[in-house]
């Protein structure tokens, strides 16, 4: 592993970190950092949206706040592979959710997803953006 791919490594890492971030405090326009303007996200395990980014975003804006700001997400093993061009990366990255919601009494409640983030990267002008992005879930509990 040569310096440029550990660069690449870490430009991947820390825009899955500014995705986790932005869904996590609800800073959604933090979003157009980790994904290309035409990236195609797919939500439907977790019983969301399949979409363009550009319809996914206001989506979420929209549906997360019934898990209030209480959320806080937990990357784990990343997984990245390099396509032969070096210029596009396969990346998985295990995750945990904890969310608080309202438990309809009042109160509050914890709901917990666990999973996989599937990317794909690719390399821009910008830096590394996500161009898909599908959630695999695992695992829930509390819902």
């Amino acid at each position: 592993m040569d310096l440029a791919e550990l660069i690449d490594r870490t430009e991947i890492n820390d825009a899955l970190i500014r995705y986790t971030i932005a869904i996590d405090t609800g800073e959604f326009d933090r979003l157009d950092t980790v994904f290309t303007p035409d990236a195609q996200i797919d939500y439907s395990e977790s019983g969301g949206l399949v979409g363009a980014f550009p319809d996914v975003k206001p989506w979420l804006a929209e549906n997360l706040p019934a898990f209030s700001k209480k959320r806080m997400h937990t990357l784990g093993q990343v997984g990245i592979t390099f396509a032969n061009t070096k210029d596009e990366a396969r990346v998985t990255a295990y995750f945990d959710n904890p969310m608080v919601i309202s438990d309809g009494a009042g109160g509050e409640r914890v709901v917990e997803v666990g999973g996989l983030y599937h990317h794909t990267f690719v390399r821009t002008e910008d830096g590394w953006r996500s161009r898909r992005l599908h959630e695999q879930v695992v695992w829930t509990r509390g819902f």
